[in-house]
């Protein structure tokens, strides 16, 4: 990948789903297919929006490590991230990602009790593309990328 970065934070932002992934009580990955992430932080940071009372929510806060997925089945390109993710409760963070017309999924608003945020923090990832993967260290690879300092 020229710029790593770029390259993968590209294929996300074009992607209209994303699968995100929790650990159950015995120890199996569950997988859920989400809306793309409302808001991201460059390749490392990524938020969604769910249901409090849902049952990733409580797998989550039982186990916090998570891997989120993104696929371009057009050109067979995809990006698995590795790390965690945390449930976020607080006005600030659900203010961050409230869109006009979620009182749909959220009838009280943003401040419904059955509205909360997740927040994935990535700490590897593999890349795939042109029958090819890579495995990346997402601190390392962003330190690359920094300009040198003189």
């Amino acid at each position: 990948m020229i710029n790593p970065e770029k390259t993968i934070g590209n294929l996300i932002d074009k992607q209209n789903v994303s699968f995100i992934s929790s650990i159950d009580c015995k120890g199996f990955p569950n997988t859920k297919a989400m809306l793309p992430p409302r808001k991201r932080e460059g390749i490392k940071t990524f938020y969604f929006t769910t249901n409090t009372s849902s049952m990733r929510v409580g797998q989550y806060k039982e186990n916090e490590n998570a891997c989120i997925y993104f696929c371009d089945k057009r050109f067979f390109r995809g990006v698995m991230l590795r790390g965690t993710m945390e449930v976020l409760e607080d006005e600030a963070s659900r203010q961050m990602i409230w869109r006009n017309g979620d009182t749909m999924y959220y009838p009280q608003g943003v401040n419904d009790p059955d509205y909360c945020v997740l927040k994935f923090t990535a700490l590897d990832g593999r890349y795939y593309s042109n029958f090819h993967s890579e495995e990346f260290n997402i601190d390392e690879l962003l330190r690359e990328q920094l300009p040198e300092s003189k």
